[in-house]
């Protein structure tokens, strides 16, 4: 993974999110995955992330997104959940309402994770090799 430059910075953050359908209800179709993938991929763009990998199941799906870190990642996955929702629910509006009587499509809940680099271990001996000053 490639660490990116910002004007007084550089970093290198990746994420995994998971995000579930309400009431875990399987909903998910192929064609919805596949919007799924078209939806994510442009809001990353405009939010200076990256879409890196995407799949999921009939319940639920995953991201892994090279975070930009010009945002707020609470804000980030409320954006992410919010307008995947909105679209998807006018675009497959009639195979939803076979799952849902109001308009929901995920759960309120999600999980993330930081990804990559080296393992917390490995990070903690390097941290505690620092030559500590004497003085």
């Amino acid at each position: 993974m490639v660490s990116r430059k910002a004007s007084h910075s550089v970093f290198s953050v990746h994420l995994h999110f998971v995000f579930v359908t309400k009431y875990r209800r399987k909903t998910i179709t192929t064609q919805i995955l596949e919007r799924l993938q078209e939806i994510f991929a442009n809001f990353c763009i405009r939010t200076k992330c990256r879409l890196i990998e995407f799949s999921g199941e009939i319940d639920h799906v995953h991201l892994l997104i090279d975070f930009h870190q010009d945002n707020n990642l609470s804000v980030l996955v409320g954006s992410l959940k919010s307008e995947s929702s909105r679209i998807i629910q006018k675009e497959f509006s009639e195979h939803l309402s076979t799952f849902y009587g109001k308009t929901v499509f995920w759960s309120s809940s999600y999980y993330v994770a930081s990804t990559g680099g080296a393992p917390i271990e490995k990070i903690k001996q390097y941290i505690q090799a620092q030559e500590v000053p004497n003085e």
